[in-house]
């Protein structure tokens, strides 16, 4: 588990430093006024939504893995909180790559798609598609297990008083 949280902490700060310099970097550039060229385009409002998704999922993605690589690994916190927040952890995780390609490929859109719109969008979406599909196909397996494993009734848990069930 702190094996996996601390390799959860690498991507998420990557993402973090990506987006947030790409929010700084907007694409298109500045007129002079200091607003975003195409601050009136509906992409661009995409781009800004989903950059600021991106990064708050991987802030969040990387505290919890760090709340997981400094806990105090008492007994009981194996059986629930720990799994709970490597669920977390993932999840937010994978949103957060998501929203990342969905804000690469609008400002590929912004940058490049004057001409051959419909072309350009497709390519950007099909290569943008690639790293969600591929994350979730690798990582899908751990995920179900500790879902499985953290969620589901089990022998464990703290068993009634009462006589019958």
């Amino acid at each position: 588990m702190k094996h996996t949280a601390n390799s959860c902490t690498i991507p998420a700060a990557l993402i973090v430093t990506v987006v947030f310099a790409a929010a700084i970097i907007v694409p298109g550039g500045l007129d002079p006024n200091g607003l975003p060229f195409f601050s009136e385009e509906v992409v661009f409002k995409i781009f800004a939504v989903f950059n600021a998704i991106s990064l708050c999922t991987a802030i969040t993605s990387l505290l919890v893995s760090l709340s997981i690589l400094t806990s105090r690994f008492a007994q009981d916190e194996f059986l629930f909180a720990l799994p709970n927040r490597l669920v977390i952890a993932l999840v937010t995780l994978y949103l957060s790559i998501t929203a990342m390609a969905v804000a690469f490929s609008s400002a590929l859109y912004i940058m490049l798609g004057n001409k051959n719109k419909p072309l350009i969008l497709s390519l950007v979406v099909a290569v943008a598609v690639i790293p969600i599909i591929s994350f979730a196909y690798l990582e899908f397996n751990l995920l179900v297990d500790l879902i499985v494993s953290t969620y589901r009734p089990r022998i464990f848990r703290k068993q009634s008083n009462r006589r019958f069930h």
